[in-house]
């Protein structure tokens, strides 16, 4: 690496301004044991927003029936609110800090905010209390997203992008397979049952947290990040470390390719230049974000907060079996980014974006007019969440692929807190509340109606993606969205 500078470049406000071919070098390397490392320390954070999201459901039954809280149904859409409104500000909050502060600072703050949150909730005491912890365990998760995709973008090879960010997203269904099978055990009056059951399930997300926080010691900063915070030298040391692993191992590395990029050091970027870059450089891109992460919040927290309300309310489901219908659910919604994701990378973004929202919106449509007409059985209804969430989940990871990517790396932290708020905001409070209200009138027909509107967002959001989505597989982030400090010369 070269740095070089020059005082009119001083003088007139930039950063020292220097050469690299560091992200390059990085985009280049062979899959290896430290992205295995990486994607099992950061990835499992969406195991974590699985596993809350799942408890939520499965142990709604106990928190109506619980002698202490006694919820009501809009209790629990209320609590579902309240956790998706926490992890709103929680990711503009720590997106914001993540891009000034650093990557590795943050996913450790965010993680300790949720191992604290998620622990409290299970002392919770009354309807204000169990809110306020949720609350806050969302603030942790909504952090922990804007940290951990931002960084796992920076360290993973161009060519593997998008496999590998649909497949971590997809870990989340690791999670709500956990939650499902704690609150079958955990539920089951044989085992603990009572107040005590759903207490204890929500400290498994505290144990899973405790162990992921030692995992992280060992991660460092992205070299990215590094590079335009003026830290090119440490950046160097972690690039070539990593390198030597690899060869160690037994790979043989490539030269890097293509011309070395000018960048200016900056120790952080102005929020007049944030927005100006996000909402008018880039305004199409905004649109599409915003578009696919609306649709996709509005469609699975309208369901899966409320999916274990639909299932006691018109299957009569007892409440302590509700786990048992996660898990097909939970499959379905695994192995559909696990199998599809090479495709992101192969066929490509827009395609394949496209295709799979408006195949979950066909597929919601129909299933929920033959649920409105009660032709399902409960076993029916289950695999039909499974076949539809197959595609959905796919559909789902691939929005926070495309503002995660599609961003310059200055801003990359808080361009995915930003959308992601915004288009939580819409569709995720929006969604528990309104099905909460729909499945209170004890009628399929309004249930049905709330499908409609989830279906109709995802195919709105199909043919956005279609008209403006970017074609950034196996493309450089730097090729996708210039960087800010990059010298315009």
């Amino acid at each position: 690496m070269s740095t070089t500078g020059t005082p009119s470049e001083s003088q007139q406000g930039k950063g020292k301004l220097f050469e690299t071919d560091l992200p390059a070098r990085l985009d280049r390397l062979p899959w290896g044991r430290f992205h295995t490392l990486l994607v099992f320390a950061l990835g499992i954070t969406w195991l974590l927003d699985g596993l809350e999201v799942t408890l939520a459901g499965s142990v709604s039954g106990a928190l109506k029936e619980s002698p202490v809280l006694r919820l009501s149904n809009a209790d629990i859409g209320l609590a579902g609110g309240a956790y998706i409104t926490g992890a709103v500000l929680g990711a503009l909050f720590f997106g914001w800090l993540t891009d000034r502060l650093g990557r590795r600072k943050l996913f450790f703050i965010t993680l300790a905010l949720y191992i604290s949150a998620t622990a409290a909730t299970a002392f919770s005491f009354s309807l204000w209390s169990f809110m306020l912890f949720r609350f806050l365990t969302g603030m942790g998760i909504g952090g922990e997203y804007t940290a951990i995709n931002s960084t796992i973008q920076e360290f993973t090879p161009a060519r593997f992008r998008g496999w590998v960010d649909l497949t971590i997203n997809g870990t989340f269904w690791i999670g709500a397979a956990l939650g499902a099978g704690g609150s079958i055990l955990l539920l089951d009056p044989g085992w603990v049952g009572g107040d005590l059951g759903w207490r204890l399930c929500f400290g498994i997300g505290a144990v899973l947290g405790l162990v992921i926080l030692l995992m992280r010691l060992w991660l460092p900063e992205s070299p990215r990040w590094l590079l335009i915070h003026g830290q090119a030298e440490e950046a160097r040391v972690i690039v070539e470390g990593i390198e030597e692993r690899l060869r160690q191992q037994g790979h043989a590395l490539s030269p890097p390719t293509g011309e070395k990029l000018r960048l200016h050091a900056r120790d952080h970027t102005p929020l007049g230049e944030i927005f100006d870059t996000l909402f008018n450089t880039y305004r199409q891109r905004a649109l599409v974000g915003l578009t696919l992460l609306t649709a996709q919040a509005f469609f699975y927290n309208a369901i899966f907060f409320t999916y274990a309300l639909v299932l006691t309310e018109f299957y009569q489901v007892p409440s302590a079996s509700i786990g048992w219908y996660v898990l097909p659910l939970a499959l379905g919604n695994f192995c559909g980014p696990l199998l599809l994701g090479r495709l992101f990378d192969v066929v490509g973004r827009r395609i394949m974006i496209s295709l799979t929202y408006a195949v979950s919106a066909v597929l919601l449509s129909i299933s929920g007019y033959l649920f409105e007409q009660g032709v399902f059985s409960v076993t029916q209804q289950a695999i039909a969440w499974m076949v539809i969430f197959f595609f959905a989940s796919a559909a789902a990871s691939s929005a926070y692929l495309t503002v995660a990517e599609t961003f310059p790396l200055e801003i990359r932290a808080l361009a995915i807190a930003v959308f992601y708020a915004f288009g939580t905001a819409l569709g995720g409070i929006v969604g528990p509340m309104l099905f909460g209200e729909l499945i209170d009138s004890h009628q399929r027909g309004p249930v049905f109606v709330g499908y409609l509107i989830g279906a109709a967002l995802m195919l709105l959001a199909a043919i956005v993606q279609a008209i403006w989505g970017v074609a950034s597989e196996r493309k450089s982030l730097e090729q996708v969205a210039r960087p800010l400090s990059q010298a315009s010369d």
